[in-house]
């Protein structure tokens, strides 16, 4: 089978529409036909001095998509079915799995490199492999994949809609809510208020934050930030420092959610900078540097105010069991998901939907496949 896909043959380069094989599923893998798949920040650093993948490489691992065919032994999913994606499968045995550490499974150890669990891969090209990102590929009309990296949802869910829920709906609103652990009262600082952060601020509204600062450069997201529960909103972080010792009468914020498209270590600086004694600094945020960057920070700061650095990984969410709470939210009104989708675009059109999220456009584009 043929499918057309976005592929990224190394750093610095573009994406680059291709035609590439697709081999049957084999056992426990379905074949899917992707509807819409979501133009996350992490496939961008893809781009950048190759900083999380082998290459050549189909992108994407937020989306959703149609059954079309399944291999031996699949039972979680039939033909026909609607079904989102899990960019960290789930094998639901392992000691993370069994723990209720889901995004921890061992089954995701081939994210970057695009290789299935029996390390061969299912995209070709002239006979060759190629990578689909976090063993998914989203940015290809159709692709094979493990049922592992499957959530099945009802067929009267928008597809669009649920597509979101793939990584930055859980992703965001679990760093705030299962990694920085907010807690009714608390005052949140979220920095960078793209797909990420916008979904930390719904989920710090849920937990019942008194206050949710928010802190970017981009004047329309602090706005539609300000729509979906934050109080105040800023692009200076010394601002933002500021208004939470006020709001907290001296003491800082409780907790502070690190979301930029990019991290660097002065954010981490300023992160810091707004959090109180005893506080949680949730770091959701990728560097584009391979060797990645040095959090310093000064010991005694961080024991003296007891500080916790909490890293975060899919929001520390369990995607079998969140996807349809998350669902279920929006059913009742009480999660946003709709107004987050900012503009779609076709398959052809992938550069310039990363290039309107590199200049501040977009809260989440998709890309819609015919």
């Amino acid at each position: 089978m043929k499918t057309t896909a976005a592929v990224l043959e190394g750093p610095g380069k573009a994406w680059e529409i291709q035609q590439l094989d697709l081999l049957a599923p084999g056992p426990g893998e379905v074949l899917i036909a992707n509807r819409f798949a979501g133009l996350c920040h992490s496939d961008a650093h893809l781009k950048h001095l190759g900083a999380m993948g082998t290459y050549p490489l189909v992108g994407g691992h937020e989306g959703s998509g149609v059954v079309e065919a399944i291999g031996a032994g699949v039972d979680r999913v039939q033909v026909g079915d609607h079904v989102v994606f899990s960019f960290i499968p789930s094998c639901g045995m392992c000691r993370y799995c069994a723990t209720g550490r889901s995004y921890l499974c061992d089954s995701g150890a081939n994210a970057g490199t695009g290789l299935m669990a029996d390390g061969t891969h299912r995209f070709e090209r002239d006979g060759q492999g190629v990578g689909g990102f976090c063993a998914l590929g989203t940015f290809s009309e159709r692709m094979v994949v493990s049922q592992r990296s499957l959530v099945k949802i009802p067929q009267d869910v928008p597809l669009d809609v649920a597509a979101l829920l793939s990584c930055g709906v859980p992703t965001g609103w679990g760093a705030a809510v299962n990694a920085a652990e907010v807690a009714p009262g608390d005052i949140v600082v979220v920095f960078g208020a793209g797909g990420i952060g916008i979904n930390a601020v719904q989920g710090a509204r849920h937990a019942g934050a008194s206050h949710i600062i928010v802190v970017d450069p981009v004047l329309a997201k602090r706005e539609f930030a300000s729509e979906l529960g934050a109080t105040r909103a800023t692009g200076d972080p010394v601002e933002a420092a500021a208004w939470a010792q006020e709001l907290s009468a001296g003491t800082g914020a409780d907790a502070v959610i690190v979301s930029t498209g990019v991290l660097d270590a002065a954010t981490i600086g300023r992160a810091i900078a707004c959090t109180g004694k005893g506080g949680r600094v949730a770091v959701v945020g990728l560097s584009d540097d391979p060797m990645d960057i040095a959090i310093a920070l000064p010991a005694g700061a961080v024991t003296y105010n007891v500080l916790r650095i909490q890293g975060v990984l899919f929001g520390q969410c369990n995607p079998q069991a969140d996807i349809p709470l998350f669902l279920r939210l929006w059913a009742q009104g009480r999660l946003e998901l709709g107004r987050l989708i900012t503009r779609r675009y076709r398959l052809e059109e992938i550069n310039e939907g990363y290039a309107d999220q590199e200049a501040g456009r977009l809260i989440r584009g998709l890309i819609e496949f015919s």
